[in-house]
């Protein structure tokens, strides 16, 4: 039951990751800038984002999920109803960043943190299934927005969001009250120690802070700009929208997946299959540009990539103590998120230089080869390690 109130909740508070890559091109539209500038404030709802899931991850060690949680509901609505007035770029982009990014933190990395404690055995599917929130919700809301937008404007369908926010996730909060069970006891069903590796707690740290930024670096791209690409296409809002969610309902199948093969092979060898394709699949982007040949390509993109993030959070579970959970994993995720952020204006930025998004794609896979570098050393370590015990 707290598993799926989880999801329910990261699907509604998901909307303050997602609703800036509609809005992107009628922003730029009406605010005159270029799309770079207009790029900025999802770079500032990830920096926010980021910063939240370190700040709400180590508040959740101290007191439990539902408080910190209640405060970033309030952030994230009120975020939504003041960004509908505003009247500048550089105003919309700050309250993207502090109050809608910063808001929509507690239901990603504090989330699985918390989803973490309470799933031994199974631990690898619940936490894939709590983090699939997130991508549910990028395949709802874009499916929903441009037809709000269409009729109304991207203001009222922000301000909308907002009260929705507010009268959801406040009472679903309020249902997570329960303090959770940091580990079983030694020896009592279900209970799983912590897994040897021959690599600091520190270090494993930074590796996977390495291996989290290269991958969603890549993972931008076609996330942040497949809405700007159709349209520089010639291909219309509606269709990309409708790519984003296809590749995001696609991720919710791989992250599942992934949970379900992180059981069987270990969180390790998972991400490294899935960084792997994800590589592979971006490649496909730069010759295939055609409508149906990019819904296609957005089909593979997400069942290649869903999978990736969530096995950060399994890693650490696995390899490092429960008390220190929610820090660690808001840590990666904080890493992952900025990648996110760095890569979605580093694309504009790169669009604006060349007239092209093929040199965004061309750079998303080299931050990609970055990824599998760091996660081959992290298998290698694991594998040593494993042996070593044996």
């Amino acid at each position: 039951m707290r598993l799926a109130v989880s999801v329910l909740l990261a699907t509604i508070g998901g909307a303050g990751m997602w609703s800036v890559v509609v809005v992107l091109p009628a922003v730029q539209a009406e605010f005159g800038v270029d799309r770079a500038a207009a790029s900025m404030p999802y770079t500032a709802t990830m920096v926010g984002f980021a910063a939240g899931n370190v700040l709400v991850g180590r508040a959740i060690d101290r007191m439990g999920y539902w408080i910190p949680a209640l405060a970033t509901a309030a952030a994230l609505s009120a975020g939504f109803l003041l960004a509908s007035l505003t009247t500048s770029i550089l105003v919309f982009t700050l309250v993207q960043g502090l109050l809608i990014g910063g808001g929509s933190s507690a239901i990603f990395g504090p989330l699985i943190a918390d989803v973490s404690h309470w799933f031994h055995r199974r631990r690898g599917v619940a936490v894939t299934v709590a983090a699939s929130g997130s991508y549910l919700a990028g395949s709802l809301w874009p499916t929903v927005m441009p037809y709000a937008m269409q009729s109304e404007g991207w203001r009222f369908t922000y301000a909308a969001i907002g009260v929705i926010c507010l009268a959801t996730m406040v009472p679903l909060v309020l249902m997570l009250r329960r303090a959770a069970p940091h580990q079983a006891a030694p020896g009592a069903p279900g209970s799983r120690p912590v897994r040897p590796i021959s690599l600091s707690p520190a270090a494993l740290q930074a590796l996977l802070v390495v291996a989290g930024f290269g991958c969603c670096m890549a993972m931008s791209m076609p996330q942040v700009h497949i809405v700007a690409y159709c349209m520089d296409l010639g291909y219309g809002v509606a269709h990309g929208a409708d790519m984003l969610s296809i590749m995001l309902a696609a991720g919710v199948v791989s992250r599942i997946g992934s949970g379900f093969i992180a059981d069987r092979i270990g969180a390790v060898n998972t991400l490294l299959i899935g960084s792997a394709l994800q590589c592979l699949s971006l490649f496909f982007y730069i010759p295939f540009d055609g409508l149906a040949s990019l819904y296609v390509v957005s089909l593979v993109f997400g069942l290649s990539q869903g999978g990736i993030v969530p096995c950060y959070a399994i890693i650490v579970r696995d390899y490092m103590p429960a008390k220190e959970a929610g820090q660690r994993v808001g840590i990666v995720m904080m890493a992952t998120i900025f990648g996110m952020a760095a890569g979605g204006w580093m694309s504009g930025w790169i669009y604006d230089l060349t007239g092209s998004y093929a040199a965004a794609f061309l750079n998303g896979i080299v931050w990609n080869l970055v990824n599998l570098a760091a996660i081959s050393l992290l298998l290698w370590k694991a594998n040593r390690s494993a042996s070593a015990v044996a």
